[in-house]
């Protein structure tokens, strides 16, 4: 699969290397260009490129920039793409944002409104790199850490799963972009590493 991803920090530097083990063409950018990822594109065989490179020709695109940055982003380029929203709203970086302070409003809904026509799909978001590089485990291993991913487009959340149990991890369905907010920081899922059925009790006891 052609994969894109944009930003390089933790998440974006650790799905660069995972993915790209898997045999997945990827190409990864971030904010700083082409030539400040040469070291992680030596390592890991991706190609370094412009985010309009990057994402034109990508089956599927990981955003795992600050959240605060997504507006910039040009929403024209993401027409029709699968996105994959790997972000968290932190106030103490993002600055204040109403609707995501009183959470009246899903931080992957604000950002699908931001990108409007993407088949928009929250994952990634709630568990710690250094866990998603080293323990990912076969399907049916015992006490394997599940990963929520929620969506409002079935096939592209579908796909999103398959990418997270390719990866080691098993994919539970969260529901809408709207129930996101479930999976978001301070929820009983975020950065837990539970099982499938714990993460399901855990999207379940969520409150906003």
């Amino acid at each position: 699969m052609e994969i894109g991803i944009i930003g390089s920090g933790h998440i974006g530097g650790t799905l660069t290397r995972r993915l790209s083990s898997l045999g997945h063409d990827v190409a990864v950018t971030n904010s700083r260009g082409p030539e400040s990822l040469t070291d992680l594109a030596a390592e890991t065989g991706a190609r370094a490129g412009t985010l309009e490179e990057v994402v034109q020709g990508a089956e599927v695109v990981v955003v795992a920039i600050p959240l605060k940055a997504v507006p910039q982003l040009p929403a024209a380029l993401f027409d029709g793409k699968l996105v994959v929203d790997a972000n968290n709203y932190y106030p103490q970086r993002d600055g204040d944002v109403a609707e995501l302070l009183d959470r009246s409003l899903s931080s992957s809904r604000w950002t699908a409104d931001h990108l409007k026509g993407a088949r928009v799909v929250k994952a990634f978001n709630n568990i710690q790199a250094a866990h998603l590089m080293d323990q990912g485990k076969p399907a049916g291993t015992a006490g394997r850490i599940a990963l929520p991913v929620a969506g409002d487009d079935a096939d592209a959340k579908q796909a999103v799963m398959g990418l997270v149990d390719e990866l080691g991890f098993e994919p539970v369905d969260a529901g809408t972009l709207d129930e996101s907010w479930r999976q978001q920081p301070d929820t009983p899922v975020y950065g837990t590493d539970r099982d499938a059925d714990g993460v399901r009790e855990g999207l379940a006891a969520a409150r906003p």
